[in-house]
């Protein structure tokens, strides 16, 4: 049982940092935001099989709770975002895709070194995901200093986000219901403080690209 718990806590987490490779392999936006759907409820899939594993119904509630927010409202307002901006689906990043995915698995080779004392330090049945979500946070702050649109950088933003929820989960053995209510509500909250700025940026330079920014010095 052990064996099958670690394996899918493996799998989960395996498949939350693919969506981040996902995200530097693909230059459209709604495949951007579909990828943080299936990142968000693979994170809501993981954290409900630590409170069934681990025999901790209120994990089911932090389950439910992140499949609503992260996996439900944050996408649709994220395309609505899009909808309303008339923003362009292709985008051209800072780095190529060639060089950001070369960057990335070297991202995901760093992590894993730096994770290997605390997996072997650690007996947690979720130790085993703890390399692969500080491979995502790594992914993540990548994502948000390789691309251009100011959208991209808050959708990895959220990728960040989640990457931070996934260590907690896997290293902590599950987050309290508490805790998890007032993370996603920050999260939301950040997300929505990041939507008005990216609509002033709009308003103000008919396009949402960062570089932009450098005209308020003038």
């Amino acid at each position: 049982m052990s064996g099958l718990f670690s394996q899918l806590v493996t799998l989960g987490s395996s498949g939350m940092l693919l969506t981040g490779l996902i995200v530097l392999w693909r230059k459209g936006i709604p495949a951007y935001i579909t990828a943080y759907r299936w990142q968000s409820w693979l994170l809501a899939a993981v954290t409900a099989t630590i409170g069934y594993f681990g025999g901790d119904p209120a994990l089911y509630w932090v389950a439910g709770l992140l499949l609503i927010v992260k996996g439900m409202a944050i996408p649709a307002l994220l395309r609505a975002m899009q909808q309303r901006l008339g923003i362009q689906w292709k985008i051209a990043p800072y780095v190529n895709t060639e060089t950001s995915l070369l960057i990335a698995g070297l991202l995901v080779l760093f992590a894993y070194v730096l994770a290997r004392p605390w997996v072997m330090v650690s007996e947690l049945p979720t130790r085993t995901g703890l390399p692969l979500a500080m491979a995502l946070l790594f992914v993540s702050l990548f994502i948000i200093v390789s691309r251009r649109k100011a959208i991209t950088q808050v959708i990895g933003f959220l990728m960040l986000e989640n990457a931070i929820a996934l260590l907690a989960a896997v290293g902590t053995y599950g987050v309290p219901l508490l805790v998890e209510i007032g993370v996603c509500l920050d999260a939301l909250m950040a997300f929505l403080v990041m939507q008005i700025f990216v609509y002033h940026i709009h308003e103000t330079f008919n396009t949402i690209d960062v570089d932009e920014l450098t005209r308020l010095r003038h």
